[in-house]
């Protein structure tokens, strides 16, 4: 990273706009209108307790087949300057599946389940790559604001697609459509339409630095396997990704624990759903410049120290969701998390960016989205036991700061300036 331009406008718009395509799939498809349709739709004459059985196992399954595939599937794009080929595989199976979506008959909720995991492959998938080619748009004086610059733009294309498509499900007959579950299924085409089409830049205007020759088929499959039993040796050598990766698991399960989970606590201590639904657009639409305002603050301060602070926000958001009674105090944590969510996302992506080795970005971005899609395991369970031994969710949302605070204080003892010059060093050697 040490010897590229900083920035190139052309390149950082063109990588940002892939944050901006896919994020669609996350807050209409993921967050928003799949958990619900499923269940009332896909799912109809079912149980409740069936219909999350089966959610929760298609989440599941697409998720261990992410954490299984990617640190492989890195270190084979790396050898053969293949991150954007992978990425280009990746959204296209996304697009179509999520597309897809829009012809399962009611009542069918196999081939739906079938046709999310696929799709949620194809978007957790892309985005291993997607993260590996900050390197290539960025230098070390920039990656803090790039990277923000990322998840604003998902942030804000994300919302603005799904207000759409929230108003589309409340007005269909203005789109000459007969209910809502007929605006709903043709959303799946929106999202689909609007990930491909800005799916585009990435694709066609970054620049991917070359690795090692690639060798055809089956033997760059074999060259990759070697390659990634030679990083787990090599990251036991580079404390700073040790120490950065084990902090980052724990405190980004707990941020994950509270965005997964705020609908359900909200809920289960007697908000409204659509009370909820605005929430969770409140968050979008904060999230868009307050990820850039922590951009400039890495930028000022450090990743790190950005990081920290963010992590401290966090703790009294918790604090703050234990005494919350009101429909509009719950609007108030909404922007709490907007302020803070994706700032201590992309200043973690732009800090572990600075400690790898820069010739093997996808690999190790493949270790840092397996920790990704392990996360929210560990918070959930720990919120849901404790909030069941003491008979109250409010204090289950407790138990989350202690996650927050070991997380950060593994992250305290990171010495990022160590960690880029042992990075740069294993570059040399190979």
């Amino acid at each position: 990273m040490d010897n590229k331009p900083d920035y190139n406008r052309k390149q950082v718009i063109s990588w940002a706009l892939y944050d901006w395509a896919n994020s669609a799939f996350a807050t209409t498809v993921m967050a928003g209108f799949f958990p619900v349709f499923f269940k009332q739709y896909w799912s109809a004459g079912s149980s409740a307790v069936e219909s999350t059985f089966r959610l929760g196992a298609a989440n599941s399954i697409s998720s261990l087949l992410i954490v299984a595939a990617a640190p492989v599937l890195g270190a084979i794009a790396d050898r053969g300057s293949a991150k954007k080929r992978f990425l280009l595989f990746f959204s296209f199976l996304g697009v179509v599946m999520t597309a897809s979506l829009h012809l399962v008959s009611k009542g069918n909720w196999e081939l739906a389940a079938v046709l999310y995991v696929l799709a949620t492959i194809g978007f957790s998938g892309g985005n291993i790559f997607y993260d590996a080619l900050l390197v290539d748009v960025a230098g070390p004086t920039k990656v803090d604001f790039v990277s923000a610059l990322g998840f604003s733009f998902g942030y804000l294309g994300g919302g603005i697609l799904f207000a759409f498509n929230i108003f589309m499900t409340q007005q269909p007959q203005l789109f000459g459509l007969t209910d809502a579950a007929e605006a709903v299924r043709w959303s799946y085409i929106i999202v689909a339409l609007w990930w491909a089409v800005f799916s585009l830049p990435v694709l066609l205007f970054v620049d991917e630095a070359q690795g090692q020759p690639e060798r055809p088929g089956l033997g760059m499959v074999m060259d990759g396997f070697r390659q990634l039993a030679r990083s787990f040796t090599e990251i036991r050598k580079l404390k700073a990704v040790l120490l950065f990766l084990a902090g980052y698991w724990l405190y980004i399960d707990a941020l994950d624990t509270i965005v997964r989970m705020a609908v359900d606590y909200g809920m289960a201590i007697g908000l409204k759903p659509a009370g909820l639904m605005t929430a969770l657009l409140i968050t979008q639409f904060v999230g868009f410049p307050a990820a850039i305002a922590f951009g400039k603050l890495g930028e000022r301060l450090g990743a790190k120290t950005g990081i920290l602070i963010g992590i401290g926000v966090y703790v009294l958001i918790t604090i703050w969701a234990y005494f919350m009674r009101q429909q509009s105090e719950f609007y108030i944590l909404a922007v709490g998390i907007g302020l803070v969510q994706g700032g201590v996302q992309s200043l973690s992506r732009s800090l572990y960016a600075r400690i790898i080795p820069q010739n093997k970005a996808a690999e190790f971005f493949g270790f840092y989205n397996m920790l990704g899609k392990f996360a929210a395991v560990i918070g959930p369970l720990l919120m849901g036991w404790v909030g069941m031994v003491s008979g109250d969710p409010r204090t289950g949302i407790l138990s989350l700061i202690a996650l927050f605070i070991t997380g950060a204080a593994l992250l305290f003892h990171v010495d990022v300036e160590q960690g880029m010059r042992m990075a740069r060093e294993l570059e040399q050697e190979h």
